[in-house]
């Protein structure tokens, strides 16, 4: 079978009550459009429904892969959807769907051209953000400035789970990754930018959800911990192999 076009990777940990929506959402809009697709779900130590309710949507929906992971972690549920993901664009999707799917049209050609990486964000200029609070503005803007000082100067919005990866980019860069938590977005942009490839910033229309499950404190500690990792890894020579 010829790869698709578009692959849409979801990492899912008890998202039972976001999923089934999310998913209908996604197949809705990729079946008007003129392209080949695939949606892979990845769920991963979930203790709810999240598995059964997407196996029932892949028995009932072509063109949608699920896998388990028993292992938690964001970052190990989307490494492995990214490399089993067959398209030309290999999309990451958070399943909270808070980055409206029409957008998804200004990451893959011929919106975007003369790209490796495009990363959703919610600070490029004509970016807005909907019912966020203040105060969480205010940490992510805190969290982000701590990004660019101490790894990535110039990218304002590392962590929004929205990116498109070129399938060569993809293989490149996730089959060097070891973070398997929050921090991965991290990591992978570190290769990328070691391996020179281009990076785009995309201006988003993000809404907040209330329910989202980042903790600032607890993984703002983690993500500096990661950080330093990430330097010890480049030291040590983990990521020089092609």
């Amino acid at each position: 079978m010829k790869n698709p076009f578009l692959s849409i990777v979801i990492p899912a940990h008890n998202e039972e009550s976001r999923l089934p929506r999310t998913l209908g959402q996604i197949f809705g809009f990729l079946k008007k459009q003129s392209y080949s697709f695939e949606i892979i779900i990845v769920e991963n130590g979930s203790s709810d429904r999240t598995l059964e309710l997407a196996r029932e949507f892949a028995l009932q929906h072509p063109n949608v892969t699920v896998y388990q992971e028993e292992q938690r972690g964001k970052g190990n549920a989307v490494r492995h959807g990214m490399l089993q993901a067959r398209g030309e664009y290999r999309f990451i999707c958070d399943a909270d769907l808070s980055m409206p799917i029409e957008e998804i049209q200004k990451f893959i050609p011929p919106g975007l051209t003369d790209f490796d990486i495009a990363i959703g964000s919610r600070e490029a200029p004509g970016a807005i953000r909907y019912n966020e609070p203040s105060y969480r503005h205010l940490g992510g803007r805190a969290i982000n400035l701590a990004i660019r000082l101490l790894i990535l100067p110039g990218l304002n919005d590392t962590q929004c789970g929205f990116k498109c990866f070129s399938a060569k980019a993809a293989e490149d860069v996730f089959c060097q990754q070891t973070i398997l938590g929050w921090s991965f977005d991290i990591e992978n942009l570190y290769i990328a930018r070691r391996k020179k490839l281009r990076i785009k910033e995309i201006p988003i229309q993000w809404h907040y959800d209330p329910d989202s499950k980042v903790s600032a404190v607890r993984d703002a500690l983690r993500m500096l911990s990661d950080i330093f990792r990430i330097h010890i890894n480049a030291w040590r020579g983990k990521y020089d192999h092609s």
